[in-house]
């Protein structure tokens, strides 16, 4: 077998022979240094009865060296001789003596070195310890107890005192340090204190062929090295020479050489450790561990609740797809955060509109949804599912005169909707038209009628529409009335009004459907058919103030939808139409709006400005078919007092009607009243 020193030592010729005997695989094309590992490999992967014989080398450098190799003195138990490497003196066994006892001259034969064969993983490492110069190996213990400490001398200078000349009665005159501990067979006898430990050579030689990292790497896998005899003289003699100390003792190991043998054995250990657990360990354990360990921990995904939750909203139909939103009333049936997902095929089942009220039942979005969904639909404006499903559409139904009184007296102070109870009456079903000045308490009017309506008739549902108004109208409009508020103020775009203007009266549609009776009060109907002549997509034909021809044909649809329907509901809408503005436009849109309501109401300016409210002009307000509202006794003492106020300018009849109100309780005593 063959150390890395001799391969290293031959030339590239013989190491190609070498490798063709070991049956060494493509190694033509290696160099030098690799060709010397894999040689290494393959002997260490080899037998050792089928590795070849060791040829001598052709070299100068062999030739020389071969002497050495020459057996002088077989045997000498007693006195070791010193080796062709570096020159050993024999210790005394006592320490009181200075005096070197003369060594026989004989040299022994140089101990090939051998690789040791690699451990099969698992396979106790042999004990460790110290080669003498017999060829026996000493365990640690027993060299660190008969081996005297002594100093270590540093490196050798640059201009070192020439050493004496060797004679063949003399002592050789170098005792370097340990620097590796070789493995001890098991089983072999400790030999005599007096043994010499044969030191491993000095860094300047581990250095010499420029791999110094890849022999560590390799001294790591094999262990400790073994102790190196096969150096020659020469090198030897002149890296490792030195003098001797006067009390012929072997120098210790040096500092840096002690640290880093103390960590090799810890690393050792440790490594060692490792593979009997892992020897141990079953192999469902060993899989685990060699994941990576943030697999160890549970992915953190959302959890899908099965729980579920009631739920509200006004259904808004998607123009493409087929399915819709339950949208919120508190952001005014926009899109926001609370929408409801209604997939298309829910909407087939439980046969929803656009506008349909819906009271369900909802889950939370799971992972990759962004809206709650839809599980169950228990009411459909205020009906269940099978009365919604054969329920006839609205522009099916049959709309019919208003016959039902929505009475609006509620205070005996409260003249604003006495006056409308007897000269304006609204019924279920009504088209009314406020037609109002700028600064004629419109709004404060239309607050009046809305909380009349929710105190005296909490059966129907009511709705306030502000489209183009002032925030601060709206916020104290929804903090005074008892009602839906649903607003688009003018800071707003049109196609938000229009927009808003839409699912209010989809919502009014489909709750008339279910026989419900809904009141939508608008303000104003101009500023909406303002806002449907700007989204209009221009038709080529203007009318006079800028409005499109075709502009006008969904702010009248939606002011027309109001209707008493035959066989149960109703919607009435009660709208404020502005006049009087100096804008061309809204001239028109009142002309357009004008006849198509069966209700109007006039507030006049000039009692705004003399501070009489309500500044409602009586003579020219009225009811179409308020015979079908009024009982007959009623009606005819109605037209009495209109008889008697035809002379009166409008201010003096509200000026007569609030005198005679004063002292009565409500207008039924007050129309008794009038015989007196």
């Amino acid at each position: 077998m063959y150390t890395i020193d001799e391969l290293k030592d031959r030339l590239l010729s013989e190491l190609k022979e070498i490798a063709e005997e070991l049956k060494v695989g493509n190694f033509k094309k290696l160099s030098k240094q690799d060709l010397v590992y894999k040689i290494l490999d393959q002997q260490a992967v080899t037998p050792l009865e089928q590795l070849p014989q060791k040829t001598k080398p052709s070299s100068p450098k062999a030739s020389k060296n071969a002497p050495a190799a020459e057996v002088v003195a077989a045997e000498a138990p007693a006195a070791m001789q010193p080796v062709e490497a570096p020159a050993v003196e024999a210790v005394s066994g006592t320490e009181s003596t200075n005096e070197a006892t003369q060594i026989d001259t004989a040299v022994r034969p140089i101990k090939p070195y051998q690789r040791p064969e690699r451990r099969a993983r698992g396979q106790e490492r042999p004990p460790r310890g110290v080669q003498a110069l017999n060829g026996e190996l000493l365990p640690l213990d027993a060299v660190a107890l008969d081996v005297p400490e002594a100093d270590v001398l540093p490196e050798a200078p640059a201009v070192a005192p020439a050493p004496p000349e060797p004679a063949p009665e003399t002592v050789a005159a170098e005792a370097p340090a340990v620097a590796a501990l070789a493995p001890v067979v098991p089983g072999i006898p400790m030999p005599s204190p007096g043994a010499v430990i044969i030191p491993q050579p000095g860094r300047g030689e581990r250095l010499r062929d420029g791999s110094r990292d890849r022999d560590r790497g390799r001294d790591q896998q094999q262990g400790s090295r073994e102790l190196r005899t096969d150096v020659p003289r020469g090198e030897f003699s002149r890296d490792q020479q030195r003098p001797l100390r006067d009390d012929q003792q072997p120098r210790p190991l040096r500092d840096r050489e002690q640290r880093d043998q103390q960590r090799r054995e810890e690393r050792f250990a440790r490594d060692q450790q490792r593979r009997e657990e892992r020897n141990n360990r079953p192999v469902g354990d060993v899989a685990v561990q060699g994941q990576n360990p943030n697999q160890n921990q549970p992915q953190r995904t959302r959890p899908d609740f099965d729980i579920t939750i009631p739920g509200e909203g006004t259904l808004e139909m998607m123009p493409d797809g087929g399915y819709g939103f339950l949208r919120s009333p508190f952001y005014n049936y926009l899109a926001s955060p609370d929408d409801i997902y209604v997939a298309p095929q829910q909407v087939k089942q439980f046969a929803l509109k656009a506008g349909d009220t819906v009271k369900c039942t909802i889950r939370p979005p799971r992972e990759g949804e962004k809206y709650y969904a839809l599980v169950s639909v228990e009411l459909v404006n205020g009906r269940t599912v099978e009365e919604v499903r054969d329920r006839v559409p609205f522009n099916h139904l049959t709309p019919l005169f208003a016959e039902e009184r929505l009475k609006l007296s509620t205070k005996s102070t409260q003249y604003s909707t006495r006056i409308l109870d007897l000269f304006a009456p609204i019924g279920k079903g009504q088209r009314g038209l406020i037609v109002a000045q700028p600064k004629t308490g419109k709004t404060v009017l239309l607050q009046e009628i809305a909380n009349a309506i929710s105190e005296n008739h909490p059966e129907v549902y009511l709705i306030i529409l502000l489209i183009d108004e002032r925030p601060e109208e709206v916020t104290d409009m929804a903090r005074s009335v008892k009602a839906e508020v649903l607003s688009s103020t003018f800071d707003e775009t049109a196609d938000r009004h229009v927009k808003i203007a839409s699912i209010a009266l989809d919502k009014a549609k489909r709750l008339v459907e279910c026989g419900h009776d809904v009141v939508i009060l608008l303000d104003s109907i101009t500023r909406l058919a303002r806002a449907y002549n700007t989204v209009q997509p221009a038709s080529g034909k203007i009318l006079s103030g800028g409005v499109d021809a075709n502009a006008l044909h969904k702010p009248k649809r939606f002011f027309g939808a109001a209707r008493n329907v035959e066989d149960g509901g109703s919607l009435t809408i009660i709208a404020t139409a502005l006049i009087d503005t100096g804008s061309k436009m809204d001239e028109v849109i009142f002309e357009e709006f004008k006849g198509t309501g069966n209700m109007e109401l006039q507030l006049d300016r000039k009692l705004a400005n003399r501070r009489i409210f309500p500044a409602i002009d009586v003579p020219a307000s009225g009811t179409r078919r308020e015979d079908l509202l009024m009982s007959k006794d009623e009606l005819s003492r109605i037209w009495v007092l209109r008889k008697f106020m035809s002379d009166m300018t409008p201010a003096e009849a509200m000026e007569f009607l609030k005198d005679r109100m004063k002292g009565t309780r409500d207008n039924d005593e007050f129309l008794v009243s009038m015989n007196g």
